[in-house]
């Protein structure tokens, strides 16, 4: 499957995540994402170096600056459990705004077109590093990195594409 692209319609799916109550919800993407502005961005593994020292990072810093631009929603998603989404959001205690999505059986990853296989490096399928802006489900800008890579997906790339 092609990765997703500029001009497509964000396809549907299932993710998981804790609640301010401490349970378990399953949401889909569409109800996050119908009718708004929304950034949903996708890192190989929580506690992971760059994904935990610059990528989520980078949005928490920004993400005063990219809701005055009509950005509603900032969405992380990962091929994680959602135990573990939550334990990793736990270590940003200043975060306020992004949103820790688990997608446990790369189901959406896939979807997107952006699964990345590490199993030689014992990791399994993960998700390619990406950053997606999207306006009522319609892909705006698609920032998708290759490899090991970090620099088209960060934060201040999607500033750029608003």
């Amino acid at each position: 499957m092609a990765p997703i692209a500029v001009g497509d319609v964000l396809p549907d799916g299932k993710l998981a995540y804790f609640d301010e109550q401490d349970q378990l919800q399953e949401v889909s993407v569409h109800s996050l994402a119908a009718g708004k502005k929304v950034i949903l961005f996708g890192v190989p593994g929580a506690f992971t170096p760059t994904c935990s020292l610059k990528h989520v990072p980078g949005f928490i810093e920004k993400a005063e600056e990219l809701k005055s631009k009509g950005v509603t929603e900032i969405l992380c998603i990962s091929v994680n459990d959602p135990f573990v989404m939550k334990a990793w959001a736990k270590t940003y205690p200043e975060n306020k705004h992004v949103k820790f999505l688990a997608d446990g059986s790369a189901t959406y990853t896939h979807a997107l077109g952006l699964e990345l296989d590490l199993q030689e490096k014992g990791l399994g399928t993960r998700s390619r590093r990406f950053a997606l802006l999207v306006d009522d489900l319609k892909v705006k800008a698609a920032n998708i990195e290759g490899g090991g890579e970090f620099t088209v997906s960060s934060a201040d790339d999607i500033l750029k594409d608003l």
